[in-house]
Order: C-alpha cells, then structure tokens, then sequence
C-alpha cells in the first residue's frame, strides 16, 4: 500500500508551500483545491506523480 502525505511549510513571511505526495491526477486537484482555499496561489507546479496513471500495477518477476 503507498503512503499518501502532504508536506505543508509556513515560510517566515507568512506563505504556504505544500506538496502533496503518493496522489495522483484528479484526486491530487481536489485536495489541491482545499488547499487553495487558503489564499491566493502564486505558483502551482505539478510533479511528474501527478501525470501517472492512477490504475497502473507495476508488476516484477523473478526467475527461479
């Protein structure tokens, strides 16, 4: 099972970063949303977890 967290970081003048991690396409915009509700974006960049596909199974064989 894969971990889901958000890191969230007050900066010393008072702005929000946060990275939410182990989420991936839509369900990541919404809490992106909920998130954004907490003032004015100034900058949004999506991780390349964002752009995975949510059903993928990775799968490894092992000879023996």
């Amino acid at each position: 099972m894969q971990s889901e967290e958000i890191e969230i970081a007050v900066l010393p003048d008072g702005r929000i970063e946060y990275t939410i991690k182990g989420v991936k396409g839509n369900a990541c915009e919404s809490i992106s949303a909920l998130l954004e509700q907490l003032g004015k974006v100034e900058r949004n960049e999506r991780t390349g977890e964002f752009y995975e596909d949510d059903n993928r199974v990775d799968v490894t064989l092992a000879n023996g």
